[in-house]
């Protein structure tokens, strides 16, 4: 096990470790690991104490390489309220992820929770793998723990649940924020809520958008999944995020359908 999924390498610079290796390719990264670098990139970029990073949406423009990566982060519209950042993200001298984040001020007085009620399932005493056949497994899919609650592979009703956690932590010695975890593992929704046999066809998420309502707490984050696929090869992936209190947050991913 690598003792963590990046290595610094000098200012905006990062070599990726084997354990972000997706698992269609040893080769090509995870989505999740590097969507939480740029979610890190956003925390510490012109940092203010008043606003919390609520949103972030990561464009994939194509396989990240397991390999040296640089990131720039560029504040888009500051302001005192809310605040858009962009970072971009280079391998082998191409851009392969875009993202941009909305960090929105923290309120001054009591605002009342909405939609987040409700008791999450508890967490299961066992881990478990996915079911993905002949998926590379050695690498980001070993990195995180996964505990389902519903499902494990491909299903026709195209749902299920499961609580995640990392095990090794994104830079060496670094605690994660919320933001960061979340993006982490919400890069699965896909994978949990499968509704395909992925040896028959392909679905490959292009984007990856991750709203917290509130940050999550702790380390355990419950994914809860489900796929929507149109006949013209566009498919839908949403995850409520929910900590061990109740629910946090929503992911959305929008896929590429095709057969093999």
């Amino acid at each position: 096990m690598h003792r963590a999924f990046y290595e610094p390498a000098g200012s905006g610079s990062f070599v990726a470790t084997a354990a972000t290796a997706g698992p269609w390719d040893p080769y090509s990264q995870h989505g999740g690991p590097p969507s939480a670098l740029a979610a890190r990139a956003f925390e510490l970029h012109e940092a203010d104490a008043g606003q919390r990073l609520s949103r972030v949406t990561v464009d994939i423009m194509r396989p990240i390489p397991v390999g040296k990566i640089t990131l720039r982060v560029r504040t888009v519209r500051p302001g005192r309220r809310v605040t858009l950042l962009e970072a971009v993200m280079e391998a082998e001298g191409q851009e392969v992820l875009h993202a941009r984040g909305w960090r929105i001020a923290r309120p001054n007085g009591e605002v009342p929770a909405i939609g987040t009620a409700g008791t999450p399932p508890a967490i299961a005493a066992a881990s478990a793998e996915f079911d993905f056949g002949r998926a590379h497994t050695a690498g980001y899919m070993s990195a995180i723990e996964w505990r389902f609650v519903s499902g494990r592979a491909f299903r026709e009703d195209a749902a299920g649940s499961a609580w995640t956690r990392a095990r090794i932590p994104l830079l060496p010695g670094e605690p994660s924020s919320p933001m960061s975890r979340s993006l982490l593992v919400a890069d699965s929704g896909s994978g949990i809520g499968s509704a395909l046999d992925p040896a028959k066809f392909h679905y490959l998420n292009v984007d990856l958008t991750v709203v917290l309502l509130r940050d999550p707490a702790g380390e355990w984050l419950l994914l809860e999944s489900a796929t929507s696929i149109g006949a013209e090869g566009t498919g839908l992936a949403e995850s409520v995020l929910s900590d061990t209190s109740g629910r946090c947050g929503r992911a959305m991913q929008t896929l590429f359908v095709a057969p093999r």
